[in-house]
C-alpha cells in the first residue's frame, strides 16, 4: 500500500506540475502572439533582450525545418520514454532534484509538442541579442535548464551504481 501511494504521489506531481508549468508556457506564447506577432520587436533590454516573434517550423538551432510529422512523431517518443523513466526513479528526497529535472524536460518537451499539433509550427519571442542567440520560448527554458542540470547531477552529484534505473541495469548493492 505505502508502495502504491508513492507512486500516487509521483503521478500527482508529474500531472500538477505539467499544468502548472507548461501553462505558463502556453500563456507566454498566447501573449506574444497577441502583442508581438506582426509588430515590430520589443527591446525589454536594449541591446541584450528583445521580445520577437518567430513561427518557427524547425526544432532547435532551426534543424529539420518544415518536418513537423517527424518532429511530433520524435517529440512523442522522446516525451514517452523520458516519462517511463521518471516513473523508475528511485524513492528518497536524494532524487528529488532528479524528479524536478525530469519535470523540466517533459513539460517542456510536452509545452513545444502542444504548439507543432495545434499550429504546425513553435512559437518562439524571446531573443538574446549579445551572442546572436537563436529566438526561444519558455518551453525551451524549461527543456535547455533541465538537460544541463541533468548532466551536472549525473556527473557530479549521483554515484554510478544510482544511476543504474536509467540504463535498465539493476545495482548491484542490497
Amino acid at each position: 500500500m505505502k508502495n502504491i501511494s508513492k507512486k500516487v504521489m509521483s503521478a500527482l506531481l508529474l500531472i500538477s506540475s505539467t499544468v502548472l508549468l507548461i501553462g505558463l508556457d502556453q500563456l507566454t506564447k498566447i501573449l506574444a502572439v497577441r502583442n508581438l506577432k506582426g509588430q515590430a520587436d520589443f527591446a525589454l533590454l536594449p541591446g541584450v533582450l528583445e521580445f520577437s516573434y518567430l513561427e518557427n517550423t524547425g526544432a532547435a538551432f532551426s534543424s529539420f525545418l518544415g518536418k513537423q510529422g517527424f518532429l511530433i512523431a520524435l517529440t512523442s517518443c522522446v516525451m514517452l520514454f523520458i516519462i517511463w523513466k521518471y516513473f523508475q526513479i528511485p524513492e528518497g528526497k536524494r532524487f528529488h532534484i532528479m524528479r524536478l529535472t525530469f519535470l523540466l524536460i517533459i513539460d517542456g518537451g510536452i509545452g513545444n509538442l502542444i504548439d507543432r499539433v495545434k499550429n504546425g509550427y513553435v512559437v518562439d519571442f524571446i531573443y538574446f541579442v549579445p551572442i546572436n542567440f537563436p529566438t526561444f520560448n519558455v518551453a525551451d527554458c524549461y527543456v535547455s535548464v533541465g538537460m544541463v542540470l541533468l548532466c551536472i547531477i549525473c556527473f557530479f552529484y549521483y554515484k554510478d551504481d544510482e544511476l543504474s534505473f536509467l540504463f535498465g541495469k539493476t545495482s548491484n548493492k542490497q
